[in-house]
């Protein structure tokens, strides 16, 4: 049965539709976002519940309620508390290494699987802690269930996405974090108010629920066309997955494309040596700026501390969980529309857009906590609302710009060869600064005070400008012929050309 969503040949794109088997797999792949991003809005809230400080992070629950002398912007800065939200990403930098070698030799469906049985172990170490030690033990589980999560989610769905609805399937998994996000928002501000003091321990646990279906979803999921074809010489096998994939008889092109693809890759020994030759010079900037960039938009100021800031401009510990559930809304509503969009106004348009509304947000949040926020006391009532409305604004240009695309652009543009190295390269520089983002974030709060919103602006400056004068536009184009953008790029045109005229010369 299929979907009625036509995608002709000619013009460099494949026959077929997009069906309801590529729908459902892509919908239960995706909940490697929703546990990526539960885990994000579960920490953010469960640091500012005072059981929870009280219990694991007395320091700094004493510095909260006792001391009157310290600073509003020093109140959270401890090193044990931003450790508890950044041991993830170490293990999930890790484990991303791993992650590449699993879905290049077995494939993507059981990184899938392990991602989500890892995640599930910590979930369950997290809710029964007694100890920091084993709560930040339970999160590097956690971690290693996410590096092999986004190691390989952004990939099934790139390679599953029939090519004009590439954009829309992929930014499904930002938009599953955003769901994931806005789920953990939701049980925080249920659990905060449970009288005992134990509801920390249902926010942490409940993670498990999407890790479970994960794990159990993941038995189920076929494997991609291009990973079949990766792993097994067996065509007839895949040209049938992707005759169901697809949705008709007449997949030949593909195929060969598939085919040829796996041809070149079979001869690459080490991927990781290959990526940084000239010919894919690109990409591999690509692999490093996108996601380098997406850590430094300031997102995961929001994400892991939103609560927090609401609380140092003077908001209330329930309040503080409900403008996180607003903003959490606000995420995943503006993901949603980047779905509907993005194949058809286009990658760069979205980048632009967001870039300019998130840098006009960060210098007016800024601007106003500089002058209405001293060392102590608070902001007046409408100032705060008025900056949760400007995070939101904030948030909804992530959401529908560098959120989905800062996944969606590294998963489309590698060639098959380099594909599960790209996507670790990529995976692990966003896991490194995540965490240099994560445990440094309080600390400069507590020196830059407002002057953290001008940093984060800055870079959302130079981003903008990377975007327009280095990335081309990759709508529509299928993702095995994703190198001809590349040759026709004004810039990068006289890089992977001239590599060209070498390999052309020599064989000669």
């Amino acid at each position: 049965m299929a979907v009625a969503l036509a995608v002709t040949g000619g013009g460099g794109q494949y026959n077929g539709r997009m069906t309801w088997f590529v729908v459902l797999s892509c919908m239960m792949a995706a909940m490697g976002g929703v546990i990526f991003g539960y885990d994000i809005g579960i920490s953010g809230g469960v640091t500012s519940m005072e059981p929870f400080l009280k219990k694991f992070f007395p320091e700094v629950y004493r510095k909260m309620k006792v001391d009157t002398k310290i600073s509003n912007y020093c109140k959270f800065d401890s090193q044990l508390l931003t450790s508890f939200t950044s041991s993830l990403y170490i293990a999930g930098l890790v484990a991303t290494f791993f992650a590449s070698s699993v879905t290049k030799v077995f494939g993507r469906k059981p990184s899938i699987l392990t991602g989500g049985a890892a995640f599930l172990a910590g979930s369950a170490l997290g809710g029964a802690a007694f100890n920091v030690y084993m709560l930040i033990f339970g999160r590097i589980l956690l971690g290693i269930g996410v590096g092999f999560a986004n190691q390989s989610v952004p990939l099934y769905l790139s390679e599953m996405a029939p090519p004009r609805y590439r954009g829309a399937i992929n930014n499904g998994f930002q938009f599953s974090i955003g769901i994931g996000a806005l789920v953990a928002n939701l049980i925080n501000f249920g659990t905060e108010k449970i009288e005992g003091g134990w509801g920390w321990r249902i926010s942490l646990a409940m993670a498990g629920v999407p890790a479970s279906i994960l794990t159990l979803g993941a038995l189920f999921l076929p494997e991609t066309p291009s990973s079949l074809i990766q792993s097994s010489s067996d065509h007839d096998k895949a040209k049938q997955l992707l005759q169901r994939v697809r949705g008709t008889t007449d997949v030949e092109a593909e195929l060969e494309d598939l085919i040829k693809a796996r041809s070149i890759s079979k001869t690459i020994k080490h991927p990781f040596k290959k990526i940084i030759q000239r010919k894919y010079r690109p990409q591999l900037v690509m692999a490093i700026a996108i996601p380098f960039f997406q850590q430094v938009t300031g997102i995961n100021v929001i994400a892991f501390y939103a609560t927090l800031l609401f609380r140092t401009i003077g908001i209330g510990e329930s309040a503080s969980l409900l403008s996180s559930v607003v903003t959490g809304v606000i995420g995943a509503g503006s993901t949603f529309i980047s779905m509907l969009i993005v194949d058809k106004f286009g990658r760069r348009a979205l980048f632009m857009v967001g870039g300019i509304q998130m840098l006009i947000s960060q210098i007016l949040i800024g601007g106003i906590m500089a002058t209405q926020l001293g060392d102590h006391g608070t902001v007046s009532q409408g100032y705060a609302y008025l900056i949760i409305i400007l995070i939101c604004i904030y948030v909804a240009g992530f959401g529908w710009s560098w959120g989905p695309l800062g996944w969606l652009v590294p998963s489309e543009i590698y060639q098959l060869e380099i594909r599960s190295a790209g996507q670790s390269i990529t995976v692990a520089v966003s896991f490194i600064f995540t965490f240099i983002v994560a445990q440094t974030f309080l600390s400069m709060l507590c020196h830059l005070k407002a002057g953290i919103f001008f940093f984060f602006g800055g870079w959302v400056i130079v981003m903008t400008a990377f975007v327009y004068y280095l990335l081309p536009e990759t709508k529509n184009v299928p993702i095995e012929q994703m190198e001809n953008v590349w040759k026709e790029h004004w810039f990068w045109a006289g890089i992977v050309g001239e590599e060209d005229e070498k390999i052309k010369i020599q064989g000669v």
